[in-house]
This record gives structure tokens, C-alpha cells and sequence, in this order.
């Protein structure tokens, strides 16, 4: 059974920063692309950071200085450092694995970050 289990969501004031953490099971992590997504209420779901097998990463504009997604294979976990956060990035986060070779992809359950005074 796959499992993407994620953690490390809560309530931070703006400036404040949190770590998301993702951990997997049932994938070869190594060779699998791995991301975060976020959705607030009302909006789609974006792209906020992905990590490649590589190591090469992207990042949506709005994270861009703020956030650094990492990946430490050995343990199959992907974090998310989240700094300098501000109310806009209330959302549901969600971890997600690709393997485009395949196609194929895996999603977590999603964790609730709020910011908020």
C-alpha cells in the first residue's frame, strides 16, 4: 500500500515559519518526483514547490525566497521549509508523488497551515 503521510501543519502568525514533512511508503522514493501542493477555499490547487530524483527544484513565484523543499532519500521524507509566512498562504497542504514515466501519482491527505494574528 502507498502512503504519503504528512506533518509538521498548524496555526503561525505572519513572519512565523513552519516544516512540513512528508513521509513515504510503497514507492521506490528515490526515482519519484515529489511536490506540495496548497488549496485555499474558493481557489485551485497550485503548485507551491517540487524536487526532482536529481534534486532540481521549482517553485511558484509567490513562495519564491520564502520556502525551500528538500528531499532526504534515506529517510523517503520531502520537507517543506516555510519562512516569513503571510496570511495569503493559508491553505491545505498537499504532498504528492510522480513518476512520469509510468504515469504515475500519489497524493496525501493534506495538512491545514493557517496564518493568522
Amino acid at each position: 500500500q502507498v502512503q504519503l503521510v504528512e506533518s509538521g501543519g498548524g496555526l503561525v502568525q505572519p513572519g512565523g515559519s513552519l516544516r512540513l514533512s512528508c513521509a513515504a511508503s510503497g514507492i521506490i522514493f528515490s526515482i519519484y518526483t515529489m511536490g506540495w501542493y496548497r488549496q485555499a477555499p474558493g481557489k485551485q490547487r497550485e503548485l507551491v514547490a517540487k524536487i526532482d530524483h536529481n534534486g532540481s527544484t521549482n517553485y511558484a513565484d509567490s513562495v519564491k525566497g520564502r520556502f525551500t523543499i528538500s528531499r532526504e532519500n534515506a529517510k523517503n521524507t520531502v520537507y517543506l521549509q516555510m519562512n516569513s509566512l503571510k496570511p495569503e498562504d493559508k491553505a491545505v497542504y498537499y504532498c504528492n508523488a510522480e513518476f512520469l514515466a509510468t504515469p504515475t501519482t500519489y497524493w496525501g491527505q493534506g495538512t491545514q497551515v493557517t496564518v493568522s494574528s
